[in-house]
């Protein structure tokens, strides 16, 4: 199935498209595709709040903004890896049968199934500009990403995957 397919199909039955995936078996490329896709698309969102900005202030240049979105995404790399390992460790303390394959794959593959709130917010900023309309639709977007990374984390700490 398609990655937007999937996207989806998430908002109805976000637990059975994780468990797919699970099913697929270990596949460190596949899941750092998740990663990538989700550093594309958030790349994506911010454009239009900085085209604005770039408008309102000629002195706050467009490709320097893009640039410094560019290394934010790049930084955020390692960060996600860790935040994959911090829930692994939380799970396993929890008495969770998890792996690390399971934590990459919940938090990674959420960050993909969120992306489209992070994108209309991206949107309403660049068109409204920041104020409580672009505050409200962030807040609305990561409580998406956070109500999926738990169910995702729900379906991989299940322990009757096969995913090392």
């Amino acid at each position: 199935m398609s990655l937007t397919a999937d996207m989806r199909q998430s908002w109805t039955g976000h637990r059975r498209v994780v468990r797919r995936h699970l099913s697929r078996g270990r596949s460190e490329p596949f899941v750092f595709t998740f990663l990538f896709v989700f550093l594309i698309l958030a790349f994506v969102s911010q454009y239009p709040r900085a085209a604005r900005i770039a408008l309102e202030n000629p002195e706050m240049l467009l490709p320097a903004q893009l640039l410094g979105l560019a290394y934010g995404m790049l930084i955020f790399l390692p960060v996600a890896y860790a935040l994959a390992a911090i829930s692994h460790v939380v799970a396993r303390a929890l008495g969770a049968r998890s792996t690390w394959y399971g934590a990459r794959l919940a938090l990674f593959y959420s960050l993909v199934a969120a992306s489209p709130l992070m994108l209309l917010q991206g949107l309403v900023a660049g068109v409204l500009g920041l104020g409580m309309q672009s505050f409200l639709m962030g807040i609305f977007a990561l409580t998406a990403f956070v109500v999926f990374w738990a169910l995702a984390l729900v379906e991989v700490n299940k322990g009757d995957n096969d995913a090392v």
